[in-house]
């Protein structure tokens, strides 16, 4: 198997597994892991909305690995997407200061995935 698809695969896998965490139950989410122990429905609404947004991704990098036409643009866009991620969190952390722990590692993740990201990109096929 392709290098490409277990990346798209792993990738699928991630993003669901933090996509649930915090979208199927937001305020139990917010609670355990930021402390936070009051959202309001918008907050909620939000978080469920990016779930959906993190799962419809998800879907399109699994299916993306097992279509070779769209393997190498599902590579790219979990480049563009977990670059996105960590701009907004590094203007947060300058603007805001740090948030929780969980955060941080989420920020440091989305870093260190955009040149393995790349370089899963410039593979062969």
């Amino acid at each position: 198997m392709p290098i490409k698809k277990y990346y798209l695969i792993l990738a699928f896998v991630m993003v669901g597994v933090i996509a649930l965490l915090y979208g199927i139950s937001p305020r139990w989410f917010a609670a355990t892991f930021t402390g936070v122990t009051d959202l309001s429905r918008d907050y909620v609404h939000i978080l469920r909305a990016v779930m959906g947004l993190y799962v419809a991704l998800g879907v399109f990098w699994l299916y993306s690995a097992f279509d070779e036409r769209f393997t190498k643009t599902a590579v790219l866009t979990t480049m563009i997407f977990s670059g996105g991620l960590v701009s907004g969190r590094l203007l947060s952390f300058l603007v805001d200061g740090l948030p929780s722990p969980l955060l941080v590692f989420y920020a440091a993740l989305e870093l260190a995935l955009i040149p393995a990201a790349y370089w899963v990109y410039t593979r062969p096929t």
